[in-house]
C-alpha cells in the first residue's frame, strides 16, 4: 500500500482472549523505528469513524492514521505515539492513552500518556490527567461517565468529569469494556473468564452466562450488545446480554473492533486490514489493506 510515500510494514503481533491483549506494548516501546524506515501502523488498538467528516480512523503502536483510500493511510501530524487506547467521543473530538513516541520520551519518566484529548481530529493533543502514571487499554464513555481500563492497576477506573479525576474500581483482568448512556453505571467487560457485568460502575462484577466467548464487545442503545468472539464470529446481543445470536464472520480473530451503530461494524486484523459491515455484521468488506 502507499503510506506517507514508503511502503508500510505490517505487523504480526497477535491477540489471545486473556491478558496478552492488555500486555500488548508492554514488551516493546520503541516507537521511532530504525532510522531511514517508516515502522508502518504496527498492531492496531482502535478504530472508528469521526462524525465532522465521516473519515475512518486507525489507532496503532506507531500512530494515528486517517484512512484516505483502500490503500492508502496517512499519519496525523507526523506523530508516531502509541496508541494503547483509543475512541472518539465527537466530531473531531478524540480521546486516548498509551506511550510516547521515542524522539517525545523524556529520559527516567514513566513512559505512559495517561489520558489525553484532542479537539482537531488528532492534529494536537492535550493531556487530561495521570500523566506518567495510567495507561489505558479500554476508553469507554458512557453518559455522564466516563471508564478506561489501566493495565498498571489492572482496575477500571470511573471517571465523572471527562477524566480530570477518577476513581478506581475493583482489580479485574479486562481485555474490553462497553457501556451505554442508560443507565450509565453499567459497564461490560469482556475477560478471560467470559462476559461480565457491573451495575455499579466497576466495582463488582457478575458474570453473563448466557453470553459467547468474546474478545471485545459493544454497547449500543435499547440493551443491544454486539461483540467479537475469538474465532471471529460476530455475535449479537438482546435483552442487555440474556439473549444472544450469531451473525456472520471475520476471516480471523479481531485485533480491534467497534460498533458505529447497530448496522455499521469495524474490525482490523491482525495483519492490519480493516474490514466493515454496512448490515450489522452478516457481511464484512474490505475498506482498507497494507498489502504492496
Amino acid at each position: 500500500m502507499k503510506f506517507a510515500g514508503q511502503r508500510l510494514l505490517t505487523s504480526a503481533a497477535g491477540i489471545a482472549l486473556g491478558v496478552t491483549l492488555a500486555a500488548c506494548g508492554q514488551a516493546a516501546r520503541e516507537p521511532g523505528g530504525t532510522a531511514g524506515a517508516d515502522p508502518g501502523i504496527g498492531h492496531v488498538h482502535g478504530l472508528g469513524v469521526d462524525p465532522a467528516d465521516g473519515a475512518l480512523y486507525v489507532a496503532g503502536h506507531y500512530g494515528l492514521f486517517k484512512i484516505t483510500s483502500p490503500t492508502v493511510a496517512t499519519r496525523v501530524a507526523g506523530r508516531n505515539q502509541d496508541h494503547m487506547g483509543f475512541t472518539i467521543t465527537g466530531p473531531k473530538t478524540f480521546l486516548a492513552s498509551g506511550h510516547p513516541s521515542a524522539e517525545d520520551a523524556s529520559p527516567g519518566r514513566p513512559p505512559h500518556l495517561g489520558l489525553i484529548r484532542s479537539t482537531d481530529s488528532g492534529l494536537t493533543w492535550k493531556t487530561v490527567s495521570e500523566d506518567g502514571s495510567a495507561d489505558f487499554h479500554s476508553i469507554q464513555p458512557a453518559g455522564d461517565n466516563l471508564y478506561a481500563y489501566d493495565s498498571q492497576t489492572s482496575k477500571v477506573w470511573r471517571s465523572i468529569d471527562g477524566g480530570a479525576t477518577w476513581t478506581r474500581g475493583t482489580e479485574e483482568k479486562v481485555i474490553d469494556l462497553a457501556a451505554g448512556p442508560e443507565p450509565s453505571s453499567r459497564l461490560y467487560a469482556t475477560t478471560p473468564d467470559g462476559l461480565k457485568v457491573s451495575e455499579d460502575g466497576g466495582l463488582n462484577y457478575t458474570g453473563l452466562a448466557k453470553a459467547p466467548p468474546l474478545t471485545h464487545i459493544d454497547a449500543l442503545p435499547g440493551g443491544v450488545l454486539v461483540g467479537a468472539g475469538p474465532d471471529g464470529r460476530i455475535h449479537i446481543g438482546q435483552d442487555d446480554g440474556q439473549s444472544w445470536s450469531p451473525a456472520g464472520k471475520l476471516p480471523g480473530r479481531a485485533a480491534a473492533f467497534t460498533a458505529v451503530d447497530r448496522r455499521h461494524l469495524l474490525a482490523a486484523m491482525d495483519d492490519g486490514t480493516v474490514l466493515q459491515s454496512k448490515n450489522g455484521g452478516k457481511t464484512f468488506v474490505t475498506v482498507f489493506s497494507p498489502a504492496a
